[in-house]
C-alpha cells in the first residue's frame, strides 16, 4: 500500500478548467471556511464513509472518484493508499487537493472536468462521492447518470447534499425568492433543488437516504446516504 500518493493531472472527456477571478474568490472563501463547515458534518460523514475508511483486505487499493472535491475535506475519511480520482474544474482548489492527498496518504489523480461528463472510464470506480455539489451542477440527471456509468457493478454512490424545503413551506418560498442572489454568491448553488428526489429516480438498484437539518439558513434541509448500482460485485 502507498503511504504517500503520487499526483497526476490530466484532462480528457469533459475536461474543463476554471481560472477566473470569481472561481478564485470562491475557492478562497470555501477553503478558509472549511474547518467550520466540516464541523457540521464530521460525525455524519464518519458514519457514512466508514466502509471507505479501512483498506480492502486483499487486492488493489480502492478507487474513489470524487465530484467537485473543493479543498479536499473528505480526504480524511478515506483509507491510506486509496486511489483518489478527483474531478474538480476550479483550478484554485488544486493546490489544496494536493496538500490534502499528501497529508492523508492518498494516491491523487486530479482531473479537470464536470460532473455531467466525468473524464473517467466506465466501470472504473469502487465508489463515487458527492458532498454539497449537486446543488450547483448544470444538469443533475446527467451528473447522476455519469456517477452510475463510472461505478463498477455493485459500486456505491455516497452523498451529502442540501435540498429544497417541503413544498408550500415558508422556507421553500424564501429559497425560490432568493435563489438568484444566493446562486451568484455561492458559485451557482440552487437552494431549492430537489436533489433527494432526483437521486431516488436516477436508476440506482438501491437507495438508502436519511433527511437531516443543518443550521445553514436557506440551505438547512439535507439528505445523506448511499445509492448502489446493480450487478454482481467483482
Amino acid at each position: 500500500m502507498c503511504e504517500k500518493g503520487a499526483v497526476s493531472t490530466r484532462a480528457g472527456r469533459g475536461g474543463v478548467l476554471r481560472r477566473g477571478l470569481r472561481a478564485r474568490l470562491f475557492a478562497w472563501q470555501l477553503a478558509h471556511a472549511a474547518d467550520a463547515q466540516e464541523a457540521l458534518y464530521a460525525e455524519r460523514k464518519r458514519a457514512l464513509f466508514a466502509g471507505l475508511a479501512t483498506p480492502p483486505g486483499c487486492g488493489p487499493p480502492r478507487t474513489v472518484v470524487e465530484i467537485g472535491a473543493g479543498a479536499g475535506p473528505n480526504a480524511r475519511y478515506l483509507a491510506r493508499g486509496t486511489r483518489w480520482v478527483v474531478v474538480e474544474p476550479n483550478a484554485w482548489f488544486h493546490p489544496h487537493l494536493r496538500r490534502a492527498a499528501e497529508r492523508h496518504g492518498l494516491d491523487l489523480d486530479l482531473r479537470p472536468g464536470t460532473a455531467e461528463a466525468l473524464p473517467v472510464e466506465g466501470g472504473a470506480a469502487d465508489a463515487v462521492v458527492s458532498t454539497l455539489v449537486l446543488c450547483s451542477v448544470g444538469d443533475v440527471e446527467a451528473a447522476l447518470s455519469e456517477a452510475r456509468r463510472v461505478l463498477r457493478p455493485g459500486g456505491r454512490f455516497y452523498f451529502v447534499e442540501h435540498v429544497a424545503a417541503p413544498p408550500g413551506s415558508g422556507l421553500r418560498a424564501w429559497q425560490r425568492a432568493l435563489r438568484r442572489p444566493w446562486g451568484w454568491a455561492a458559485d451557482g448553488c440552487r437552494p431549492d433543488r430537489e436533489t433527494g428526489r432526483r437521486i431516488r429516480e436516477a436508476g440506482f438498484a438501491d437507495v438508502q437516504m436519511e433527511a437531516f437539518t443543518a443550521p445553514l439558513g436557506l440551505a438547512a434541509p439535507h439528505v445523506a446516504g448511499v445509492a448502489t448500482v446493480g450487478g454482481i460485485e467483482r
